[in-house]
């Protein structure tokens, strides 16, 4: 008896489902991370129409998502990121409950009236999105499901199941998950986010979150030379083929020569480079005087002191604190240095003040640090007065 017919009109070979399960998977990777990430959540990236409503029937067809819902549930989460209200922080909810909880957190908010007026706007709203696409989101998975089963007949069942338990595994999961709990940090961001792994190749580059977290309206999420992020690899294929623009980027650090006095266009650039700012500032001013007071104290200081001396305050509990606290009491010099970095901080914490008030702030502080006496935190002063703006060219 021929049984052919059970594996679809394609009838490929076991590896042949294997890749289409892979290809499908990411293309719904491609799809939440250029589409529903870079160019709906953060505007940093415009599509070409063809393009952005291929991806937005792919979301619909493969997971039955809404762009609004999903956008309005992203930007919540980065306006109260591992706080209270945060929609999915492992911080507030715990690593198993994101983990493998993910779409549970994620499926009430989407629906949450208040949190799509407030966070979906600028999202499509035209005819089908009103009478197809949010109307009927679930006709989109079934003629999916209808598709897959006629291609590839039974293993198209398993096709199905790969195709939607991933994204709620893998982006609901592990991103949210893991990629607020786990992993190393290029930058310090006063939330959790974390690079997971420095090549962001099988989730589109989102594993790359802590780089994301940094400059959120960056169409590039890699940040290292060694870093990778398959999104953006897309994304120049896209510009070159005519389908997509760059509209920004990360800012990159201009220098000149040291100003005697610093001016409006001066603090402009650190605040604006403000995540450049801190990650040389540890790197420069916190870490040597760590090193040299560990070479000449007698008194020893303890483990862990370098992630205190470095996170932002909102991320240390009482403990922390507690532990730094007595650092500060022991070791002067630390003390000196931490302080430096929370009141540079000040410059761009303080979005009410005026520029004249900002400006009087940064002059003080870098009178202050380059009369300290440490030679340092002098020499990064110094360095400060040669930040310069400079326009971000895509690519």
């Amino acid at each position: 008896m021929n049984l052919d017919f059970l594996y679809g009109l394609l009838n490929l070979s076991f590896w042949g489902y294997v890749l289409v399960a892979f290809i499908m998977v990411q293309l719904t990777v491609l799809s939440v991370t250029i589409y529903l990430h870079r160019d709906a959540a953060h505007r940093s990236l415009d599509l070409h129409p063809a393009l952005r409503h291929f991806f937005r029937f792919w979301i619909w067809a493969s997971s039955g998502m809404i762009t609004r819902e999903w956008v309005a549930v992203h930007r919540k989460h980065h306006s109260f990121s591992d706080r209270p209200g945060d929609p999915h922080s492992p911080v507030v909810y715990g690593l198993r409950k994101v983990l493998w909880q993910g779409y549970e957190l994620y499926a009430p908010e989407s629906r949450n009236a208040q949190t799509l007026e407030k966070y979906g706007r600028g999202t499509p709203d035209d005819w089908l999105e009103r009478n197809i696409y949010a109307r009927y989101r679930s006709l989109g998975v079934i003629l999916m499901v209808v598709t897959d089963l006629v291609l590839f007949g039974v293993p198209g069942i398993i096709i199905v199941a790969v195709q939607m338990m991933a994204m709620p595994f893998f982006a609901a999961g592990i991103i949210n998950g893991v990629g607020h709990h786990s992993g190393y940090r290029n930058y310090e961001c006063d939330d959790a986010a974390r690079n997971i792994v420095p090549w962001g190749v099988f989730l589109g580059g989102e594993e790359l979150h802590n780089n994301h977290h940094a400059f959120p309206s960056s169409a590039k999420f890699s940040a290292r030379r060694w870093e990778f992020d398959s999104g953006w690899a897309c994304i120049r294929l896209f510009e070159m083929l005519g389908l997509a623009r760059v509209a920004r980027l990360a800012p990159v650090p201009a220098r000149v020569e040291p100003r005697n006095h610093v001016d409006l266009e001066n603090l402009r650039a650190v605040i604006v480079n403000r995540m450049h700012v801190l990650r040389e500032y540890s790197r420069k001013v916190t870490l040597p005087v760590l090193h040299a007071e560990r070479r000449q104290s007698s008194i020893s200081i303890p483990a862990g002191v370098r992630k205190l001396l470095v996170r932002h305050p909102r991320l240390l509990d009482d403990g922390a604190v507690a532990r730094l606290q007595e650092v500060h009491a022991r070791h002067h010099a630390l003390k000196v240095v931490h302080e430096f970095r929370e009141r540079l901080a000040h410059l761009w914490s303080g979005a009410h003040a005026s520029n004249e008030k900002l400006l009087a702030h940064f002059k003080e502080w870098c009178v202050q640090a380059e009369a300290s006496g440490i030679k340092a935190l002098q020499e990064f002063a110094r360095t400060l007065r040669g930040y310069a703006l400079q326009p971000v060219v895509a690519g």
